[in-house]
């Protein structure tokens, strides 16, 4: 899974959030390393969406602006989950073998 992808399910696991929220919790999670233009953004979440990852929450218009909400699926959440353990075991794995350098 790519680090946007990873940031991007990250950034709904904690509940719905509109494309400017993902985008913000995406710089923030990243400490902003990662920044997401809306071009990207809609084009990952239409493919998560396709992919039955993500599906669309509630819809609303605020000052004008057609806002989307999107959350994370039961599908989403696994995802999640296993590239986490994934990310984790690398890390832990990294750091052992970081140890058992000589000084």
């Amino acid at each position: 899974m790519q680090e946007p992808t990873f940031l991007i399910l990250t950034a709904l696991a904690a509940g719905p959030k509109h494309g400017y929220g993902v985008m913000q919790e995406v710089s923030e999670l990243s400490s902003g390393r990662v920044k997401l233009r809306p071009g990207t953004l809609y084009g990952a979440l239409d493919r998560l969406t396709e992919q039955g990852l993500i599906s669309v929450g509630d819809e609303e218009i605020v000052d004008g602006r057609f806002r989307r909400f999107y959350e994370l699926t039961d599908d989403g959440v696994t995802a999640l989950e296993d590239e986490a353990r994934r990310l984790s075991h690398n890390a832990a794995a990294a750091t052992a073998r970081l140890k058992q350098r000589p000084a």
